[in-house]
């Protein structure tokens, strides 16, 4: 089976087929090295690092990956996961007995138990929208979201690529709408940044957070919370730390509480600059070229797939980026998220193959999401496509 040339940049073990970087991403051997460096750095003289350099070096990678997702530097904040960021802002509302909360049936699960969580401990209501999969049209996402917008709506929760699904929401047309209502959203973005352009002041959402582990490549734990200067004087960390009394002018109180929540390894967040600069170099026209490549990759993948199980292509191509999934018939009993489906053990105790295969909606229904990034090649989905069938009906129920 043919790799990609790229794949040498990577740890990746080559007797398994990974298409399954939108998990946890995979981080190259350059940023890798780029960490040690830091890692070296920092224990050589830690409270030289910590206590005295940190700050300014936090402020040279918040202002590239600031430039990188349209943003000012000082709406920008580190958080270790976008999870995380989700809960920054959850907890931080000042919500009132009678609210909605609005949020929609492709809803992350960790996120999802977090709104769930804030809405009981306020006495807030939870209200889905019932966005379909298969669809057509981006039209049915906002349809679907609108509809399901109440008087008493506050707030909607809403990825901006769902992670069941690989659907890049139309975003910018659900912010406006919700704008128009007086409604605050907050967005997810755990798999945008790499995989979608993204310009956040324009985009205008009172928060947004994604991860830089998954598709701009950088170690685990190296993810960021943006807030609109407007609604930041309302958001404290999750964890309140030595910026909660400081006394310093020269930063606001949402960067001064945001940078210290205690000792911590920094140096994930520190490797983001090199990790831009690796994926700008892996292919001529840079970032966007490699976006292109994935977006391209991920469809002949899919494309394969669904000839293989005899089906359509269950979205737009304008509405994936660089993932995308496949239903699959019902399955074998289960207990999604954390129950690894019997088609997902086979494929990988059997083809050692990596490919989630995700529970979506009640009844629950099966889909199997692949992944693309510059090491993959399109051999491997069209391995996937070959024993896809037979073990589909092997693990499937009546």
């Amino acid at each position: 089976m043919t790799r990609s040339p790229l794949a040498e940049h990577w740890l990746l073990d080559p007797s398994i087929t990974f298409l399954n970087h939108g998990s946890f991403g995979a981080c190259p051997r350059a940023v890798l090295d780029e960490q040690s460096r830091w890692r070296e750095r920092m224990e050589r003289e830690p409270v030289l690092f910590l206590h005295r350099e940190s700050e300014g070096l936090l402020d040279e990678a918040r202002a590239v990956l600031a430039t990188f997702v349209g943003a000012d530097p000082d709406d920008v904040a580190f958080v270790v996961n976008a999870t995380t960021g989700v809960n920054t802002v959850l907890r931080s509302l000042e919500l009132q007995a009678g609210d909605d909360l609005l949020v929609t049936d492709q809803e992350y699960n960790a996120c999802r138990n977090a709104l769930d969580f804030v809405a009981a401990r306020r006495g807030a209501r939870v209200v889905v929208a019932h966005v379909p999969f298969p669809l057509r049209d981006p039209s049915q996402v906002v349809g679907a979201i609108t509809a399901a917008v109440t008087p008493r709506t506050r707030v909607l929760l809403v990825d901006l690529v769902t992670s069941q699904t690989g659907l890049v929401m139309p975003i910018e047309r659900i912010v406006a709408a919700m704008q128009e209502r007086g409604i605050d959203v907050l967005v997810y973005g755990a798999h945008a940044p790499g995989m979608v352009p993204l310009d956040l002041e324009r985009l205008g959402a009172a928060w947004f957070t994604g991860n830089c582990h998954k598709w701009l490549c950088t170690p685990k734990g190296a993810a960021f919370l943006w807030v609109r200067r407007d609604r930041q004087a309302a958001i404290r960390p999750l964890v309140i730390s030595h910026g909660a009394n400081s006394k310093r002018t020269d930063r606001s109180r949402f960067r001064i509480e945001a940078d210290w929540i205690g000792t911590h390894d920094p140096t994930p967040w520190l490797c983001i600059p090199q990790a831009l600069r690796f994926l700008a170099g892996l292919l001529p026209g840079g970032i966007d070229a490699l976006r292109a490549h994935n977006h391209s990759l991920v469809l002949d993948g899919r494309t394969a797939i669904c000839r293989a199980l005899g089906i359509a292509a269950p979205a737009p191509e304008s509405m994936i980026g660089s993932l995308a999934s496949i239903p699959l018939p019902k399955g074998l009993p289960g207990e999604p998220p954390l129950f690894l489906d019997p088609l997902q053990v086979r494929l990988f105790e059997g083809e050692r193959i990596e490919v989630p295969v995700m529970s979506l909606g009640n009844p629950t229904r099966r889909l199997l999401r692949i992944s693309a990034q510059a090491y993959n090649h399109r051999d491997e989905y069209a391995r996937l496509a070959a024993v896809l069938p037979r073990l589909v009906g092997e693990t499937s129920s009546t």
